[in-house]
């Protein structure tokens, strides 16, 4: 359970002359090959590395264009890598060694989501059998998922996204036909989107050999996954009622036990040494011995939305990947518009180019939506300014704005449009 919502001030950005690439090229998308995906996260960043999103995201070390008054980046970062982009327009403003291969730990299950969310409906039953909850590791992040115990496709999606559940991973992985097509579905969806420094072993993050992703591609995979609505909805989620054991009741009844589950994405949450970050929106946290910290997160401040990923900070500090994350989120909504793009995220193979006149603006959820779940079945209506949820469980308010959308292709890919994120971001930015 997490600690106590006690909101601490942030300390104030330092800043410092940083890196700057004088060669101001334009993004180009590489065709290079994926690496082996054997190849285990290194010690050092390559000298070169994939220059998928431009040439200067291959590059080791800071790469950042600043021009004019823009904002230098502040210096306490202390993370092997990092990328801080406009999720909507898909430019990167800067990054650190962005395409090192690394261990992803948890953040790994975006993927894991975007790649299974549109099969299966919500409202959909499952009953946990034993083998169901096979392999999972020792020491992993659990939701509390019991065997012989029947559950929802919501459920068991509250369990992955607040929780970081591996017990849930399996069970959904299991109506997916087991691990192995699991996991050639997901390594299929990463190439799909061309995150190409990505391969998984294991389909909930847990440290595998040979495992690994890239801050860019995580940015990438974060960026495909907040087009669905369900996503969206799960990861700014934060706190749920979860079902537990079946128990026997006065006068014998059958009684369904509940228990709540709270996101452990701390810029959602606090912390004792951490504030609830302005505008924040989710996305994914993780953490296991080999891969240390990392967290991709999304915000939105003044109609600007920006996606920032972190992994492996160098210092140890008590909650610094989120520290690190909300110094480059402050910096990027102050930099925004004043940096040169270092770099582009690249939509998915199969997006055509945008049609130069924008689609009709539907109502959220209707099916001009991308990514809806499976069968249309929906969970609860969004309701502003709800403080729970009991029909559904989630316990905040997920209203949803509409925003203009510009279509790519059969792939139903958005970019270049104003998500419509949850009511908690319009709340949390309000002075």
């Amino acid at each position: 359970m997490p600690a106590p919502k006690k909101s601490a001030r942030r300390s104030s950005l330092v800043a410092c002359a940083v890196v700057v690439s004088t060669a101001l090229t334009a993004p180009v998308v590489s065709a290079a090959p994926k690496p082996s995906p054997s190849a285990s996260p290194s010690a050092t960043p390559p000298a070169t590395m994939s220059s998928v999103g431009g040439a200067l995201l291959g590059r080791p070390g800071t790469q950042v264009s600043l021009a004019g008054d823009a904002p230098v980046l502040p210096k306490d970062v202390s993370a092997r890598s990092w990328i801080v982009a406009d999720a909507e327009s898909g430019e990167v403003l800067a990054a650190h060694n962005a395409h090192w291969r690394l261990a992803p730990a948890s953040t790994l299950k975006m993927l894991f989501a975007d790649t299974l969310l549109p099969k299966f409906p919500k409202t959909r039953k499952h009953k946990v059998a034993p083998s169901d909850l096979d392999g999972i590791g020792p020491g992993s992040s659990m939701v509390g998922i019991k065997e012989d115990e029947t559950y929802t496709v919501h459920d068991l999606w509250l369990g992955v996204f607040l929780r970081s559940g591996n017990d849930a991973v399996r069970v959904l992985s299991a109506m997916n036909n087991g691990i192995g097509n699991t996991v050639r579905e997901m390594n299929e969806h990463a190439e799909e989107l061309q995150a190409l420094d990505t391969h998984v072993v294991s389909p909930d993050g847990y440290d595998a050999d040979g495992q690994v992703s890239s801050a860019y591609d995580l940015t990438l995979i974060a960026r495909s996954g907040l087009q669905k609505k369900d996503f969206r909805e799960y990861c700014s989620t934060l706190s749920a009622k979860f079902p537990g054991r079946t128990k026997k009741g006065k006068k014998g009844k059958q009684v369904r036990e509940t228990y709540e589950i709270q996101n452990t994405n701390r810029l959602l949450t606090g912390d004792y040494d951490i504030s609830q970050y302005t505008g924040i929106a989710g996305v994914k946290n993780g953490n296991t011995t080999n891969a240390g910290a990392t967290f991709t997160g999304v915000a939105e401040r003044d109609g600007k939305v920006l996606l920032v990923t972190v992994m492996h900070p160098e210092k140890d500090g008590h909650n610094q990947v989120y520290k690190e994350t909300a110094r480059l989120l402050d910096w990027g909504f102050k930099a925004a518009g004043k940096v040169r793009p270092v770099g582009e995220l690249v939509p998915p193979r199969g997006a055509a180019q945008p049609s130069p006149q924008p689609s009709p603006q539907p109502v959220a959820g209707t099916p001009g939506e991308a990514g809806g779940t499976g069968g249309g079945a929906g969970g609860t209506k969004p309701v502003a300014g709800a403080a729970q949820d009991d029909s559904g469980g989630v316990g905040i308010a997920l209203g949803i704005t509409a925003g203009l959308l510009v279509l790519l292709s059969g792939a139903g890919f958005l970019v270049n449009r104003r998500w419509p994120l949850p009511d908690l971001v319009r709340r949390r930015t309000r002075p």
